[in-house]
């Protein structure tokens, strides 16, 4: 039996930085940001990629394609408490795939890293149908950064 080769996913240097302040309601009864609030975090990096980038969630929208996370996971280092700045950095990881793969990693005010990582999602057309291919409106965007 044959394996099925995979698609190579390369992290590129197409990243963007978000501040985000710790709330109060971000927090536990320890005063630490709840495990959860993470992927709050990821989706403000992700959502100032977008804008940053020309593919903000209206962009997308706008072509016809919604893009739902099929996967999210992280790994937490250090705690953030109520107050804290954290820097967002999120980055773009390239695939062949119709998908969109990000990567994150999340610095307190110290410049230590806090937390790292990684959502995926895939696009869905206005029938509710997931694209097999890359939509044209994502692969003019990787053209114009440089990807192809």
């Amino acid at each position: 039996m044959k394996r099925k080769k995979r698609l190579k996913e390369v992290e590129t240097d197409i990243k963007h930085t978000h501040e985000v302040r710790v709330r109060f309601n971000d927090c536990d009864p320890l005063n630490v940001v709840w495990h959860g609030i993470y992927i709050t975090y990821f989706e403000e990096g992700r959502e100032a990629f977008g804008r940053n980038e020309g593919i903000s969630y209206l962009d997308v929208k706008a072509n016809g394609y919604v893009t739902p996370i099929v996967s999210s996971g992280c790994q937490h280092k250090l705690p953030l408490t109520y107050g804290d700045i954290a820097t967002v950095e999120t980055i773009y990881v390239d695939s062949p795939a119709a998908k969109i793969i990000f990567r994150y990693k999340v610095y307190n005010q110290k410049k230590e890293l806090v937390c790292v990582g990684e959502t995926v999602q895939v696009f869905i057309d206005d029938n509710g149908v997931m694209s097999l291919t890359i939509p044209q409106f994502f692969m003019d965007w990787k053209h114009r950064v440089g990807l192809i």
